[in-house]
């Protein structure tokens, strides 16, 4: 695993069909611990339900959901409306779309609290993505495991890879339809970790 993060900035991932781009050390425009501090204080955290089984409960994470105008989205059973981007999303929002040669229109923030917050185990595979969506994922703060796990193939084993700050990781291709990712509760105490996931809607003017 730490062969992964060795020598070159921009590293091709091995992901069978799939395609993950990692980035060690981008260029952000600042320091990673300042845009950290400036990311937690500007974002407007929430914490938001999602719906199991017919069920709400609420999500072991802060969220926050930054789009351009007219752009809503519907994820863990709830649709939301974007918020204005703020200066420093913004940025690098602008930065991120020239290493992923893509476009993003919204963004959605999390902030894991310390060890017990967690993602559970998904694809962004929402029909609004598009069929081959382009996820840029951000990573601030505290070092946490990202986690791959094939939809069919038990064969493969699960991807574990450890993401410190500074971290952009980009899934694209057929990613999101082979693959489901996770970022587990751990044991180890540990401070606050911002992800930021660049991501383009498609039109939700109909709906």
């Amino acid at each position: 695993m730490n062969d992964l993060f060795s020598s070159a900035s921009k590293e091709q991932l091995d992901l069978p069909g799939g395609e993950l781009i990692l980035y060690r050390t981008p260029d952000l425009g600042g320091d990673y611990a300042s845009l950290f501090e400036i990311i937690r204080r500007e974002v407007d955290w929430r914490e938001e339900p999602i719906q199991l089984f017919g069920k709400r409960y609420m999500q072991p994470r802060l969220l926050a959901w930054y789009a351009d105008e007219g752009v809503s989205y519907k994820y863990s059973g709830i649709r939301h409306d974007g918020l204005p981007w703020t200066p420093q999303l913004n940025s690098l929002r602008k930065r991120i779309e020239e290493l992923s040669d893509a476009r993003f229109n919204s963004v959605l923030a999390n902030l894991y609290r310390d060890h017990r917050d967690s993602m559970g185990l998904h694809a962004d595979d929402e029909p609004e993505l598009g069929e081959q969506p382009v996820i840029a994922s951000l990573s601030l703060g505290e070092e946490r495991i990202f986690r791959l796990k094939h939809r069919s193939d038990k064969s493969i084993k699960p991807l574990r890879l450890p993401l410190p700050s500074g971290t952009l990781l980009i899934m694209r291709g057929d990613t999101q339809l082979n693959w489901r990712h996770e970022v587990p509760k751990q044991t180890r105490a540990c401070g606050p970790r911002i992800n930021l996931t660049f991501r383009y809607v498609h039109s939700t003017a109909s709906r």
